[in-house]
């Protein structure tokens, strides 16, 4: 993956004007969620882990954002969205299911744990899961591919891009309280966004260690 924001920390911002004090604190308790499981058990956060690695391939030159702790962060406080398929259990039930379910799957087609498996391997499950195709018993009535569509695929993607590492990659400057922003026009931004290094520019940036803001 391209960095196209060499040297942009969107952290940088966080005793500026561009952030209230409520910001601040939201995004330090998120940068403070615990690593290790405290909802799942640590053979579910095992499985979630991988199934993360999968869905949010994340780039070698950085610090990797915990995908799978957010999640269980959420699930340890009974965070909920407040509307659900009529196919699926709740939250926190929905998770429970469906990761078991999916190691049921990988032992009945590898006989390993999911996270033991090949990547490929893994893969095609997950995309056997996407279809609809996997029916374990282990699901228990909850329909895979609406797990994988509804909880899984959401819930991963939403925990990725919610961590300020994320913001830094595609150069977004976070929550915009007080400050706001001004210029929306397109291709417009602001003097404290970040500037996009062009196509064909990032050898050069990365060469001179350049720090775009």
């Amino acid at each position: 993956m391209a960095d196209l924001y060499p040297g942009y920390d969107v952290l940088a911002k966080r005793n500026s004007p561009s952030w209230n004090e409520q910001t601040r604190r939201v995004i330090a308790q998120r940068l403070a969620v615990p690593r290790e499981p405290r909802f799942l058990t640590a053979g579910e956060f095992a499985t979630l882990c991988a199934v993360a690695e999968r869905i949010t391939p994340q780039p070698a030159h950085r610090e990797a954002i915990p995908v799978a702790a957010l999640i269980d962060e959420k699930l340890y406080l009974n965070q909920q969205d407040g509307y659900r398929d009529a196919s699926m259990p709740r939250e926190r039930a929905a998770w429970q299911r469906g990761l078991r379910a999916l190691e049921a799957e990988a032992h009945a087609a590898h006989g390993r744990s999911f996270h033991a498996l090949q990547v490929h391997e893994q893969d095609r499950l997950l995309a056997r899961m996407q279809s609809g195709e996997l029916r374990h018993e282990a699901w228990a009535g909850m329909p895979s591919g609406t797990f994988f569509t509804q909880r899984l695929l959401y819930d991963i993607v939403g925990a990725y891009w919610s961590h300020p590492m994320a913001w830094s990659e595609i150069g977004w400057g976070g929550p915009a309280s007080p400050r706001g922003y001004v210029r929306m026009g397109y291709d417009e931004r602001d003097p404290w966004e970040a500037a996009e290094v062009r196509r064909g520019e990032v050898a050069t940036a990365r060469r001179l260690n350049l720090r775009v803001r």
